[in-house]
């Protein structure tokens, strides 16, 4: 089951043609109540959620589902007008797993969902560790020698990628299609710039997450 949350009727409607005919369930919603009371009757596969909605907007909204132990894993496409590398940062950052800008063709959203859902049925392992590193996937905590490492949204799911990965070399390209989604187009800095806090929050051991040159990272003694 899709939930689509979007105030424009004919983009709603649009979107819930493509899916259904494409063999996915959905659920169409306006705004945001009625898609959280839908959401406490039974939890979606993944959420469409545009960001400029009536009352609550789509960042409120991923804020929500982010922080509720029962909705938190939920994947969220976030579907926008707004097509700057900024809003797409904010947006992934804030915990979307991918970013779709208006106008889009319904070949590219259906491929962006199809995509998004393989990716979390690839995640299966809840509970990773590398030297004094921990991750607890069930409860989305990482532990640095035991004590509890506060991560932002992306961080995390970087430093889960290393660790599902561990001593094998990822190219930025690898780690941008895994990490921010399919076709992200923002420059290899934005994955730089992540390492970088990254180490600085693992402390004695971020130094574990490896630079290699002219390639990408990779974790290992």
């Amino acid at each position: 089951m899709i939930y689509i949350v979007e105030d424009d009727e004919n983009i709603r409607q649009m979107e819930g043609y493509a899916l259904k005919n494409s063999g996915y369930s959905i659920c169409e919603f306006g705004e945001a109540e009625s898609f959280f009371a839908a959401c406490s009757e039974k939890l979606p596969e993944l959420v469409l959620l545009d960001i400029m909605l009536p009352g609550e907007d789509g960042f409120a909204i991923l804020k929500r589902l982010r922080e509720n132990a029962q909705t938190k894993k939920i994947p969220v496409i976030m579907v926008t007008a707004k097509a700057t590398e900024l809003d797409t940062v904010k947006a992934l950052d804030s915990g979307a797993d991918d970013y779709l800008v208006k106008p889009f063709g319904i070949m590219e959203l259906i491929s962006r969902v199809k995509a998004v859902l393989r990716r979390v049925q690839t995640d299966e392992i809840t509970m990773l560790t590398f030297e004094r590193i921990r991750m607890d996937d069930d409860r989305h905590m990482v532990f640095v020698e035991e004590k509890p490492c506060d991560l932002t949204y992306k961080e995390y799911e970087l430093l889960k990628f290393f660790l599902q990965n561990q001593k094998i070399v990822l190219s930025r390209e690898k780690i941008m299609d895994r990490v921010w989604g399919i076709n992200f187009e923002g420059e290899s800095r934005t994955v730089d710039m992540h390492i970088k806090t990254l180490r600085q929050k693992l402390g004695y051991w971020g130094k574990l997450i490896k630079t290699v040159r002219n390639v990408g990272y990779k974790i290992e003694e």
